[in-house]
C-alpha cells in the first residue's frame, strides 16, 4: 500500500512540477510578448497615489493591456507594485507588459520640448510658453519683483536672463520651474564668459556684459561677425560715441514698430534709442546665445567702427573704420536695395500681364 501511495505522490508532484513549469512558461511568454492594443504610441498618465491593480485593470479596460490579474502578480511579486512613479507616459508600439512595468517604475516619463530661441525678446518667450499646452502658467500672477525673486535674478527685468536652449519638461511643468532651469544656465554661461573676459573692457559687471551680447546677438546671425560687431560697439564706448544700433531702438518701440523703422524713430528719445542717448541701454534688447555671449567678453581688437547690411540677403555686413568709408558702404546698399525694388516691381508687372 504504501509503494502505490509513493507511486501516486511522485505522480502528483511530478504533475505538479510540470503544471509549474508550463504556468511559469506562460508567464514568461506574457511578460516578453508585445501587447497587441499598442499599435501606435499611446499616452497614459500614471495619477498619483495610483496602485498597480487600479493601473492595470484601467489599461486593459482600454484595451492596451491583456490578463491584468497577471500583470499585477507579477508586480506583487517581483517588489514593482508599490514603485510607481506618477507621470504621464507614452508607450510605443512593441512594448511588452514587462516593459510597461519597468517603464512605470523607473519613472520614465514623457518629455515635452520647449525651444528658448536666440534673440527672442521676453514677450516672445512668454507668448511660447502660454502657446504650449504642456506648460503650466503661473509666473504672471507674480509681481515683477516677485519674478525676480522666485527665479534667484537681479538686474532691472527678466529681459534676456534666459538661456536659449532646448529644454525637456514633462507635461503640467510650471513656466516658473522651466524658466528657473533656464535662468540658472544663463547665469552659468554668463559668469564663465565674465570671468574668462579680454582685459580692458569698459563694462561694469556681468550684466553690462549681458546687455551687450544681447545687442550683437540682434545686430547679425553670423557667427564670423559677432565678434567683430562687438568690438566696434566695445570701441565706440571707448571713445565716447554713441553705439547707434538699429535693434535698440526697435526695442524700445515696443508694439508701436510695425517693421519699418523710419528716421523720425532715430529721433524719438527713449532709454533704448542709443542713437539719442550714450553708453549702454538699461537692459538686454533679447536672449544672447553663447555665441553672443562670447564675443561680448572677446570682441575683435581691430580698429572698425561702423557696419553696414552687405544687401546680399545673407545677413552680412561691411566694417568700415571711417565715416567716409561707412557713408561709401551704405550708398552701396542702398542701391542694392533700390534695384532689388525695381527688380521685383518689375517682376511683378510682367506676372500681371
Amino acid at each position: 500500500m504504501s509503494l502505490i501511495m509513493n507511486r501516486l505522490l511522485s505522480v502528483v508532484v511530478g504533475l505538479g512540477i510540470v503544471v509549474v513549469f508550463i504556468l511559469a512558461l506562460s508567464v514568461r511568454s506574457y511578460l516578453i510578448s508585445p501587447v497587441a492594443g499598442v499599435t501606435e504610441p499611446v499616452l497614459y498618465k500614471v495619477e498619483v497615489g495610483a496602485s498597480l491593480s487600479g493601473v492595470a485593470y484601467e489599461l486593459h479596460e482600454l484595451g492596451i493591456l491583456p490578463r491584468a490579474r497577471v500583470f499585477v502578480a507579477w508586480g506583487r511579486f517581483t517588489g514593482q507594485a508599490a514603485q510607481l512613479k506618477a507621470g504621464e507616459y507614452e508607450l510605443q508600439p512593441g512594448i511588452t507588459p514587462k516593459g510597461i512595468l519597468d517603464q512605470f517604475v523607473a519613472g520614465q516619463i514623457k518629455l515635452y520640448p520647449f525651444t528658448i530661441l536666440e534673440g527672442w525678446t521676453l514677450t516672445e518667450l512668454r507668448a511660447a510658453l502660454l502657446a504650449n499646452p504642456a506648460i503650466t502658467p503661473t509666473l504672471q500672477a507674480l509681481a515683477p519683483e516677485a519674478q525676480l525673486g522666485a527665479l534667484n535674478l537681479s538686474g532691472q527685468n527678466l529681459e534676456g536672463q534666459f538661456f536659449p536652449e532646448t529644454y525637456l519638461v514633462p507635461r503640467d511643468t510650471t513656466d516658473l520651474v522651466l524658466l528657473q532651469q533656464a535662468a540658472a544656465l544663463m547665469q552659468k554661461q554668463l559668469a564663465q564668459a565674465w570671468e574668462n573676459r579680454a582685459v580692458g573692457l569698459p563694462l561694469a559687471s556681468p550684466y553690462e556684459l549681458l546687455i551687450l551680447a544681447s545687442i550683437v546677438e540682434r545686430e547679425t546671425a553670423l557667427d564670423s561677425e559677432r565678434s567683430e560687431v562687438a568690438g566696434v560697439f566695445i570701441r565706440r564706448l571707448q571713445k565716447g560715441m554713441r553705439l547707434q544700433t538699429d535693434p535698440t531702438v526697435i526695442y524700445g518701440l515696443g508694439a508701436a514698430y510695425d517693421g519699418n523703422l523710419t528716421r523720425k524713430h532715430l529721433l524719438t528719445d527713449t532709454p533704448y534709442n542709443t542713437y539719442t542717448r550714450g553708453g549702454l541701454p538699461p537692459t538686454p534688447i533679447g536672449m544672447p546665445g553663447a555665441a553672443s555671449l562670447l564675443a561680448a567678453a572677446h570682441p575683435d581688437e581691430g580698429d572698425t567702427l561702423y557696419f553696414v547690411a552687405t544687401g546680399e540677403n545673407d545677413g552680412s555686413h561691411v566694417f568700415s573704420r571711417t565715416l567716409e568709408e561707412h557713408n561709401a558702404a551704405v550708398a552701396v546698399y542702398i542701391a542694392r536695395l533700390r534695384k532689388a525694388r525695381r527688380e521685383a516691381e518689375k517682376s511683378g508687372a510682367v506676372k500681371n500681364e
